[in-house]
C-alpha cells in the first residue's frame, strides 16, 4: 500500500478545502521530492481555490506556491540538488528552457510554464514533487518560516520595483502595504528609493512608517491622489500596485509622474480601468510584472539573508487553512500567514 500524507485539497471551486490522506508522490527521472517544513499563504491561492482566473486549475488540486522544505528523494539524473538540501518550490514550477523567453531570462512568460499550486500540486501538503531546475536555493541564514513568503511575495515585489525603472533617490509609490507591500517597502528602501506607502488601513500605514516609508497616504481620504502628487513633487516616478483592487489601479495612474512607470502586480477580477487621455498625454508607461526569474529569486533571498528585508509572519497549522482563507478574503491578514508543518528551523 502506498504511503500517504496529509493534504488540503480544492475539490470544488468556491468551497472550503477538504483534508485528505493523499498518496506521497514518487519522483521520476529529473524530479525531486521535498518534505514540506513551511508554506506561505498567498492571495493567489485564494484566486486558485475560487477559480477566479480564465485559465483554471484542474480539479482536484493542492494549492500552495511558497513551500519550503528539505529534499527527501531525488529521481534519476538529478545533480543540481541532493537529499537534505533546503529548497523552495515557487509559483514558477517549471518552463521549457528553450523558447525565446526562456533564452532571454524571461522564463516567467514561457508558453509552456507550469505553476506550483495551480497547474501542479503545491505546498499545502506534507510532501511536494518539484523540478530541481526551478526550485529556489534557500540560504542557510533563513529559516523555513522566514523564507516562505519571500519566494512569492518577496520576489514579486522585488521584480516589480526593478521593472519600474526608478533610480536611487527617486520616488516609488507602493499601493497596498499588506502582505506584498510591507516587503516592497523594505526592498525599495534597500535599493535607495524614497517610498510613499498607500493603503486604506491606518494600522498598515503606521507599520509602513516603522518600516521606513517616507510618506504615507490613506487611499480612502479625500484628496489622496493630490496628497501623493504634492508629497512626491509631482507624482511618483514609479508606482507599484500590490493591492488586488480596481480602485487602487485607477488611483495609481493618477499618482504616476509624467513619463513615469506604473507597474501592475495585484490581480483583482475585472478589467483594468485605464484613463487613456492621461496615459497618452503624460507619456505614462503601464507595465505588467509577473513574479520573477530564478536570478531575481536569488537576489531577493540574498537581501533577506543579509538581514535587510524581513517578512512579518503569523504561523498557523494546515488545519486552519480555511479560516486563513476567510480572513484573507475579508482583508484581515496584516502581513503574511505561513503554514508551519512543525519541522522547525534546523
Amino acid at each position: 500500500m502506498a504511503a500517504t500524507m496529509h493534504a488540503a485539497v480544492v475539490e470544488e471551486f468556491g468551497k472550503p478545502l477538504a483534508f485528505h490522506e493523499w498518496a506521497i508522490p514518487v519522483p521520476g527521472p529529473g524530479q525531486i521530492l521535498v518534505k514540506t517544513e513551511a508554506c506561505g499563504v498567498c492571495h493567489t491561492d485564494l484566486h486558485a481555490a475560487h477559480g477566479d482566473w480564465p485559465l483554471k486549475p484542474t480539479l482536484p488540486f493542492i494549492p500552495g506556491h511558497e513551500g519550503i522544505g528539505r529534499v527527501a528523494a531525488v529521481g534519476a539524473g538529478v545533480t543540481l540538488v541532493k537529499e537534505g538540501d533546503r529548497v523552495g518550490v515557487p509559483w514558477l514550477y517549471s518552463a521549457c528552457g528553450h523558447c525565446e523567453h526562456c533564452l532571454s531570462a524571461w522564463e516567467t512568460v514561457c508558453g509552456e510554464a507550469e505553476f506550483g499550486g495551480y497547474t501542479k500540486n503545491g505546498g499545502f501538503a506534507e510532501y511536494i514533487l518539484a523540478d530541481p531546475n526551478y526550485v529556489a536555493k534557500i540560504p542557510d541564514r533563513l529559516s523555513p518560516l522566514e523564507a516562505a513568503p519571500l519566494i512569492c511575495a518577496g520576489i514579486t515585489t522585488y521584480k516589480g520595483i526593478k521593472v519600474a525603472d526608478v533610480r536611487p533617490g527617486e520616488w516609488i509609490a507602493i499601493s497596498g502595504a499588506g502582505g506584498l507591500g510591507h516587503l516592497a517597502i523594505q526592498y525599495a528602501k534597500v535599493m535607495g528609493l524614497q517610498v510613499c506607502a498607500i493603503d486604506i488601513d491606518d494600522g498598515k500605514l503606521e507599520h509602513a512608517t516603522r518600516l521606513g516609508a517616507d510618506l504615507v497616504v490613506n487611499a480612502k481620504s479625500e484628496g489622496a491622489v493630490e496628497a501623493v502628487r504634492q508629497g512626491t513633487g509631482g507624482g511618483a516616478h514609479g508606482v507599484l500596485i500590490t493591492a488586488p483592487s480596481l480602485v487602487a489601479f485607477k488611483q495609481a495612474i493618477a499618482m504616476t509622474r509624467k513619463r513615469g512607470t506604473c507597474v501592475l502586480v495585484g490581480l483583482p477580477p475585472g478589467e483594468f480601468p485605464v484613463p487613456l487621455f492621461d496615459v497618452v498625454a503624460n507619456c505614462i508607461t503601464i507595465r505588467g510584472s509577473f513574479v520573477g526569474t530564478r536570478e531575481d529569486m536569488a537576489e531577493a533571498l540574498a537581501f533577506a539573508a543579509e538581514g535587510k528585508v524581513k517578512a512579518d509572519i503569523e504561523t498557523q497549522p494546515l488545519s486552519a487553512i480555511n479560516t486563513v482563507f476567510d480572513r484573507l478574503e475579508h482583508g484581515n491578514v496584516p502581513s503574511r500567514v505561513v503554514i508551519d508543518f512543525g519541522v522547525g528551523a534546523a
